[in-house]
C-alpha cells in the first residue's frame, strides 16, 4: 500500500493546470461503443479509473491507439460480446463504478448489455434503479442474478418514449441518453441531469449524428437515428481539481494561478469559495488566487450561519464539499456543511479533528465547522484516505499542517488525480511517495 509523506506549513507558488475531467471522461469513453468508426478523444486524464476503463474497452475488442499521454483513438468495429459473460470481465468491471455506463451503448447498438454490480468509492448507497428503469421504458428486458450480483439487459428493439426520472442521476441520464440516441422514434427525458459533463456527452453524440435538443436543461428530447459516425472530442478540465487547487491556495496562504479552467463551465463553484472569504479573480481563462493571511466566512443576509450544501447541477457539486469543509477549518467564522446526496462522505472529519480542527459531526449528512482563523494551525498526523475526494482534502490539510504527516492508501487519490504529487512539487510542496 503506497503512502505520501508530507512536510506541511510551507507556502506554495506558481502555475498549475487541471487535468481532464474524470467524470466526463468515463461517459465519453463508454460512448465510443456506439460507432464502428474512429473516435479521437483529447485531454483524457492519466488516472487509475480511466486506465481501467480503457483496458476494459480493449478487452471488449475496441481497437485503441495511444497518440500521447492524454490523447487516444478508438474504433469499435469488432466487439466481442462473449467477453461480457466471462469471469475476467466480471472481475475487472467491478473495480470502477463508471463501468455501468457501457450497458447503454451496448444495448443501443447490439441489443444486449451485461454488467456486474459496479464498485467505486464507498461513500454510501448509490442505487442503479434510474438506469434500469430507463432501459425498461425504452423497451428493454431487465434481469438481475442476485447470486452472482450480475445485471442483464436485452431488447428486440428499442422504442422512444417519455420518461420522468425519479432522480437527476448523472450516470443514469448519460446511460439512458446513450441508449435513446439509437431507439426508434422520439425520447423525452424530464428531470434529466444537466451537468457540464453531460452537456459535453450530448454535444459529442450530436457531432456523431445524434439528434439531441434541450442540452443544458433538465428536459432532453432525443430523436433516434440508425447510425452514428466517428468524431473528435476534447474533455473539459476537471472542476473538482480546480476547486481543490483554490482550497489548497487558501489553506497554505499561497499565490497560485490555475490555468485554462474553462471558467464559464464552473457554475457557482467560484462564488461558493468566495463565500468562505477566499479572494480569487478571473484572468482570461485562468483563475488567480492571491496569498491571503486570513479569510472570513460570510453570514447570510439575516445574520444566520452560512450553510453550504450539495445539489444536482446547477447546484454545488458534492465532490467539492469535503474540500470546502477542510478550507473552513482555518477560516474566521463558522459554517454548516450539509452533504445531502451521500451519507458516508463526512466520516473523514475524524481525521481532521485529530489534527486539531473544530468540527462537530451532527449526523452522517451534516458537520458544523468552527473556523480557527489560523490561531491554532492543524497538527501533523498519520491518516488513511477513505475515498478520492476525502483523500485530497486530507492532502490539503497535511500541506497546511505544521510538521510531517503520512497519508496511507493513496491509491484512492491516484484513482482521480493525475500525478498529484509531481504537480504539487512544482509549486514547492514537500511531498514524497513511498511504496
Amino acid at each position: 500500500m503506497s503512502s505520501f509523506i508530507i512536510e506541511g506549513g510551507r507556502k506554495l507558488s506558481g502555475e498549475i493546470e487541471p487535468q481532464g475531467a474524470k467524470n466526463e471522461a468515463l461517459q465519453i469513453l463508454c460512448a465510443v461503443l456506439l460507432s464502428p468508426e474512429k473516435i479521437t478523444i483529447n485531454n483524457l486524464p492519466d488516472i487509475v479509473d480511466i486506465n481501467i476503463l480503457i483496458d476494459l474497452l480493449s478487452d471488449l475488442g475496441v481497437k485503441i491507439q495511444k497518440l500521447s499521454t492524454n490523447r487516444y483513438t478508438f474504433r469499435s468495429d469488432e466487439i466481442n460480446l462473449d467477453y461480457l459473460t466471462s469471469d475476467e470481465f466480471k472481475t475487472k468491471s467491478t473495480r470502477i463504478r463508471g463501468s455501468i455506463m457501457i450497458v447503454g451503448p451496448l444495448l443501443a447498438r447490439f441489443g444486449k448489455g451485461y454488467i456486474p454490480k459496479p464498485g467505486g468509492d464507498k461513500i454510501g448507497r448509490r442505487r442503479l434503479d434510474t438506469h434500469f428503469i430507463g432501459f425498461e421504458k425504452l423497451g428493454a428486458k431487465f434481469t438481475y442474478d442476485s447470486k452472482e450480483s450480475f445485471y442483464r439487459v436485452t431488447t428486440e428493439g428499442l422504442q422512444g418514449t417519455y420518461m420522468l426520472l425519479d432522480e437527476a442521476s448523472v450516470t443514469g441520464t448519460a446511460n439512458i441518453v446513450m441508449t435513446a440516441v439509437m431507439a426508434e422514434g422520439t425520447t423525452t427525458i424530464y428531470n434529466a441531469a444537466c451537468e457540464p459533463y453531460l452537456q459535453q456527452l450530448c454535444e459529442m453524440l450530436n457531432s456523431m449524428g445524434a439528434k439531441i435538443t434541450g442540452i443544458g436543461s433538465n428536459l432532453l428530447n432525443i430523436e433516434g437515428v440508425d447510425y452514428l459516425s466517428g468524431c473528435e472530442h476534447t474533455v473539459l478540465p476537471d472542476m473538482i481539481e480546480i476547486g481543490s487547487f483554490i482550497g489548497l491556495a487558501a489553506m497554505t496562504q499561497s499565490e497560485i494561478t490555475i490555468k485554462n479552467v474553462k471558467y464559464d463551465k464552473l457554475g457557482i463553484i467560484p462564488n461558493v469559495f468566495k463565500k468562505l472569504g477566499i479572494k480569487l479573480e478571473r484572468r482570461g481563462d485562468d483563475i488567480f488566487v492571491p496569498s491571503q493571511e486570513s479569510y472570513e466566512i460570510e453570514n447570510f443576509i439575516d445574520g444566520s450561519i452560512l450553510t453550504i450544501s450539495d445539489a444536482p447541477w446547477p447546484g454545488f457539486t458534492p465532490d467539492l464539499l469535503s474540500i470546502i469543509l477542510v478550507v473552513a477549518t482555518q477560516a474566521k467564522g463558522s459554517v454548516l456543511i450539509h452533504q445531502k446526496m451521500f451519507e458516508s462522505r463526512l466520516f473523514f472529519t475524524d481525521k481532521l479533528i485529530d489534527m486539531g480542527a473544530q468540527i462537530i459531526l451532527c449526523d452522517p449528512h451534516r458537520a458544523s465547522v468552527i473556523g480557527l482563523d489560523r490561531k491554532s494551525p492543524l497538527r501533523a498526523t498519520r491518516m488513511t484516505s477513505p475515498d478520492i475526494r476525502a483523500g485530497v482534502s486530507l492532502l490539503i490539510a497535511a500541506l497546511s499542517a505544521e510538521g510531517i504527516s503520512t497519508i496511507d492508501n493513496i491509491n484512492q487519490i491516484d484513482r482521480g488525480y493525475q500525478n498529484i504529487d509531481v504537480r504539487l512539487k512544482k509549486l514547492g510542496a514537500k511531498i514524497k511517495r513511498i511504496d
